[in-house]
């Protein structure tokens, strides 16, 4: 289901089941034949967007976590299937965008955190950050969220960054998919193409 990957670059979505990855892939490419929908879980293959003449693309992966009707095994699998996916690929990929739920994500890293236990969202921050890929985090669904400073704060605190979160601009994007606020993502995004010296690129994510 991984196997037939178009050899481009790419930026690569990432996170639980239900956090909007599909509606934030649909803002940055302005394409609208990305499914979305209330059940976790819609996203079960790479969904690899490209523009025909550019070697380039966005891919958003499957979510991981809790998945409405996809039984324990096969959500498994899926996580496995995106690890490897990433670790493969890690040399082509030129951002990976973890996107998190800003109202909840605080709620679930506390409660998954533990002497046993590394939560999803931290441990995959630092797997991309491990591996060399250009790491943004696009807090997502903020416009539901009353203390956005607090709260962007305390998320820097888990992922193991220092607050506060402004000084993280180029790391950490609050955003707003579903209302079409992708702003602070696009500059991020920016930065990481600058860096790599892909200005050619920019015009994706203007």
């Amino acid at each position: 289901m991984f196997e037939d990957r178009p050899d481009r670059e790419e930026v690569v979505l990432v996170g639980r089941s239900n956090v909007g990855k599909s509606t934030v892939m649909r803002e940055l490419t302005g394409h609208s034949k990305f499914t979305t929908g209330g059940k976790p879980g819609v996203t079960q293959s790479p969904n690899h967007f490209d523009w025909a003449p550019e070697s380039f693309m966005f891919t958003d992966l499957p979510g991981f976590g809790f998945m409405s009707g996809v039984e324990e095994g096969r959500r498994e699998q899926i996580k496995t299937d995106v690890v490897r996916y990433i670790e493969s690929n890690a040399p082509e990929i030129l951002a990976g965008v973890l996107v998190v739920d800003g109202k909840s994500v605080i709620d679930i890293i506390d409660r998954h955190s533990g002497p046993e236990e590394i939560p999803h969202d931290v441990e995959l921050f630092h797997f991309l950050w491990e591996l060399d890929v250009p790491t943004i985090v696009a807090v997502n669904k903020m416009d539901k969220v009353d203390d956005r400073d607090e709260r962007l704060d305390a998320l820097c605190d888990r992922l193991g960054l220092h607050p506060p979160w402004q000084q993280w601009r180029e790391t950490i994007a609050p955003i707003s998919a579903k209302k079409g606020d992708i702003e602070a993502l696009n500059e991020a995004l920016q930065a990481k193409f600058h860096e790599q010296k892909r200005d050619d690129l920019l015009k994706f994510v203007s």
